[in-house]
């Protein structure tokens, strides 16, 4: 049985995880959604109840029936390196692939409905309250006044933006700021806008899922650190992170927040305050875990591997 990854050519997060599958003689082949009609390929037939057929990518194949479990890490969009795309073709490649897949029996890490509905703020906002975890107060709004009532109440606030996209996607990606002081917000009828009561912290927690395996790391905030330096991934490099254990409570509503998700995998982020009560940001279902694992050692991409594998 095969393991299938779908995820660009220069993931070197994937390849982390393929070193342990082969090491572990685990099939492996690793498909980018993007490549569809221009270096991979999918065949299937259907009749007389029986179902046949095959993916390929380069030299490496697998049948459909053969796939033990799909990981959808980073996938590039269906056909868009085929050579006349088009958002037809996008959407045709799209269902084919991903309608082959859902009925062909593996698990997934993650199931890609749950994934979408997964990447939502506000939803993940109101999960993480309902699975019992502290979320900081926080207003998405494009009303000026109902910003200003908000600030009132929370005079230290930050604001992110609502999609959460990477740094690494400009311009769509802005740091999480402060707010500062005397702010008519104004600019909040031209879009929602996502403010949230800042919790003056004393180190950041990246929580790692894998399966019922929850890995957490943190990263203290040194003394002299810039307090408007609010988001992690945009602040000066500071000390490494470090393994972390997990509060009970924590990983009792986490493990609750993965369940209702219908999420195998998920990065959460939250901050640890002066009282060590870790609060939710959010849950990234195909976050990055390279740099905790090179940071702390923690065997995350052994983790993943193997609950790919079907042993864990």
């Amino acid at each position: 049985m095969t393991v299938l990854i779908l995820t660009g050519e220069e993931d070197v997060t994937a390849d982390m995880v393929v070193a342990h599958l082969n090491a572990s003689d685990v099939p492996v082949v690793r498909l980018d959604p993007a490549d569809l009609t221009a270096g991979a390929g999918l065949s299937v037939e259907y009749g007389h109840g029986v179902v046949r057929g095959h993916l390929s990518s380069g030299r490496r194949r697998v049948s459909v029936d053969g796939i033990r479990s799909v990981w959808v890490r980073r996938p590039g969009e269906p056909a868009a390196r085929a050579a006349e795309p088009s958002p037809w073709l996008t959407q045709e490649a799209a269902q084919a692939l991903y309608g082959v897949l859902r009925d062909c029996g593996a698990r997934w890490m993650n199931d890609p409905d749950a994934a979408r509905r997964a990447r939502h703020k506000p939803w993940q906002l109101r999960l993480a309250q309902r699975c019992g975890l502290p979320v900081p107060a926080t207003v998405i709004t494009t009303v000026p006044g109902t910003a200003r009532e908000f600030a009132e109440r929370f005079p230290d606030l930050v604001v992110k933006p609502v999609s959460g996209a990477h740094p690494q996607e400009p311009p769509r990606a802005v740091p999480t700021s402060r707010v500062a002081p005397g702010t008519d917000f104004a600019a909040v009828a031209y879009g929602p806008t996502l403010l949230q009561r800042r919790i003056a912290k004393r180190a950041d927690i990246r929580l790692t899922a894998v399966g019922t395996t929850l890995l957490a790391a943190r990263k203290e905030i040194p003394p002299d650190a810039d307090p408007d330096e609010v988001d992690v991934r945009f602040a000066a490099p500071g000390g490494p992170w470090r393994p972390a254990e997990v509060p009970a409570d924590t990983a009792r509503c986490v493990h609750a927040y993965l369940q209702r998700a219908h999420l195998a995998y998920g990065a959460f982020d939250f901050v640890e305050d002066a009282e060590g009560t870790w609060w939710f940001l959010e849950c990234n279902q195909s976050g990055q875990f390279g740099f905790v694992e090179v940071d702390t050692g923690q065997p995350i991409a052994r983790t993943i591997a193997a609950w790919l594998a079907g042993t864990a």
